[in-house]
Parts: C-alpha cells; sequence; structure tokens
C-alpha cells in the first residue's frame, strides 16, 4: 500500500479541530494517546536507508508497520504495510529476537476525521500541534484548500525529524518524544 500524507502546523488544537469541523470533518475516532516505538538495526541502518519499523500501542489495540523510504515530491509518499496485532508487547518482543533494538520512543495525542475521500488527524505531540492529511495527491490538496492552507504549508518531515530538529535549535540532545507524565491528563 502507498501511504500519502502532509502535516500542517497549527498554533494550538482547538485551531486545528475548529478548522476540520468547519471544513466538514466528521469525527470517526475520538481523542487517545498513540505511543509508538519505532525500532532499528544496532547500527542504524533502518533510519539511514530511510525506513521505518514501527509498534504501535493504540489503547488496548496495537499495529505492526514497516514504512519504506521516501520518494521525491511535495506529498510524503512512501510504501506502507501495516497490521493489527492483539499484543503490541509481544510484537516489540520478537523484534527485539530478530536484532532489532527500540531506537525512538514518541507520543501522540490523535483524533480521526473523515473529510471526502480523505483521512484527516489532529495530533497533539510535544513538538507541536498537527493535522495530517491522508490521501491521494488531489484529496490532500482540496482538504488543504479547505482548512485555509495551501502547499507552501505542506510539511513532510516525520515527528522524529521534528522533534530532533526542535531539539537541536534548543541545544538539548534529542531522546524520545514524550509528554510529561503532568501533561499527560490534558
Amino acid at each position: 500500500m502507498l501511504e500519502q500524507e502532509v502535516k500542517l502546523a497549527f498554533v494550538n488544537v482547538e485551531a486545528a479541530r475548529q478548522a476540520v469541523i468547519t471544513a466538514g470533518g466528521r469525527l470517526v475516532v475520538s481523542r487517545r494517546l498513540l505511543d509508538d516505538t519505532l525500532f532499528d538495526t544496532p547500527d542504524g541502518e533502518m533510519r539511514r536507508s530511510g525506513r521505518a519499523l514501527r509498534v504501535r500501542r493504540d489503547g488496548a489495540h496495537g499495529a505492526l508497520t514497516c514504512k519504506g523510504p521516501v520518494l521525491r515530491g511535495r506529498i510524503k509518499t512512501r510504501e506502507e504495510i501495516e497490521t493489527r496485532v492483539d499484543d503490541a508487547d509481544a510484537a516489540a518482543h520478537i523484534l527485539a529476537r530478530l536484532g532489532y533494538v527500540p531506537a525512538f520512543r514518541s507520543q501522540k495525542y490523535r483524533e480521526e476525521y473523515a473529510l471526502g475521500d480523505a483521512r484527516v488527524a489532529v495530533d497533539e505531540a510535544p513538538v507541536g500541534v498537527f493535522v495530517e492529511i491522508e490521501g491521494t495527491p488531489e484529496d490532500i490538496a482540496r482538504v488543504a484548500l479547505q482548512l485555509g492552507r495551501t502547499e507552501r504549508d505542506y510539511r513532510t518531515e516525520s515527528y522524529s525529524a521534528l522533534w530532533r530538529r526542535a531539539c537541536e535549535a534548543r541545544g538539548v540532545e534529542p531522546g524520545d518524544m514524550l509528554f510529561d507524565p503532568v501533561d499527560r491528563a490534558h
């Protein structure tokens, strides 16, 4: 399967949510915490090659995802193979037995909307608030315009890349992208 998406930065979650609802977005999955762990080889081959191997914890559910390198273009396009798993911890243990190691952990609160044929998510992450639009390039462009944005506003970086850049700008070592336990209630 080919994943095609962009992120649009917003000043806060209320502004992002209001933009999506005003554009006609219909809530299909309520806000919940996603906890992702990226796995890599001990020498970092996955990251160097632009690929990703992820275990996602989504409440009682989990998913195992493999992503290929990003193809050039204004929209982030890459192969994505994903399967739901009943036990995310077991999936992580299997990857460890195969020689992969946890390389980066991230958290975000996400709520998902249907807007035409596009999937739209409002993401609150320690690195900022983003609306992620997934669909065909035409669907992405249409939804972005409905949100008052243009191609100049597209962000195609991964959350891990955004986090590394934010940490470097503050002069701190980029570790995992996690919410402060005090902030997790909001």
